[in-house]
């Protein structure tokens, strides 16, 4: 088995699905649109809103219709199209701050065992138990290991964001706003990969043992195992 691959059933019971709460699976894909809804912002900023390519164009539109721009003018332009974006992109960002509050109250009201930190306790106990030889304890610790770097990556994520959104009631200077904004965009490229390498798992996952973990991420698990 790859070892990205989320794992369906519990490791101490082979015979039983892992179970998810509507809370969890409702955080899962809401979280998952907003995060595409944020980078389509990025998307756009970095392509149609361009400020670079958009200002010659703003003033060569305008000079066609007569009416005669300077580059620093067509650049303001530009820059006003782009910051609508970004408008946009911070909204998305709130979206993300609150359900991650939500994830993170929500887990205090789980049953025990669907509980990520004693899943996460589990995995290393379970590991550790196996004399860490056992390649299925290894596995749900390396998969559990990555969905916390994940869930610390968005917190980083949202404060980063609020810093950059709230900069001057703050009292944070243009130079370490700058680099908040650095490595805010430094881990969204971190949460593109776990996403990638998320997807592939999943992907691996149903292609084997795994099948039906997506709609155990609809339905939450509640599907019995036919084996």
């Amino acid at each position: 088995m790859a070892i990205i691959e989320p794992l369906r059933t519990d490791i101490d019971h082979p015979g039983e699905i892992k179970k998810h709460s509507g809370v969890v699976r409702l955080w899962h894909w809401l979280n998952l649109l907003i995060i595409i809804g944020s980078l389509l912002t990025v998307l756009l900023n970095s392509t149609l809103f361009d400020v670079k390519h958009n200002s010659s164009y703003v003033q060569q539109q305008l000079q066609t219709s007569g009416v005669s721009v300077t580059a620093q003018q067509a650049k303001s332009v530009a820059h006003g199209l782009e910051d609508k974006v970004w408008d946009i992109h911070i909204y998305f960002g709130y979206a993300l701050v609150a359900l991650f509050l939500f994830r993170l109250i929500a887990e205090f009201f789980q049953p025990g065992r669907q509980r990520f930190f004693s899943k996460l306790k589990d995995a290393y106990r379970d590991y550790r138990a196996r004399s860490q030889r056992s390649t299925p304890a290894l596995h749900d610790l390396t998969v559990k290991s990555l969905y916390l770097i994940f869930y610390i990556l968005l917190a980083i994520m949202a404060l980063t964001g609020l810093f950059m959104a709230f900069d001057e009631e703050l009292g944070i200077n243009k130079a370490t706003s700058h680099s908040i904004k650095d490595f805010h965009g430094f881990c969204m490229y971190l949460i593109l990969i776990f996403i990638a390498v998320h997807i592939v798992g999943v992907l691996l996952a149903e292609r084997k043992e795994g099948k039906g973990i997506v709609s155990d991420m609809i339905n939450g698990g509640n599907i019995e195992n036919e084996s």
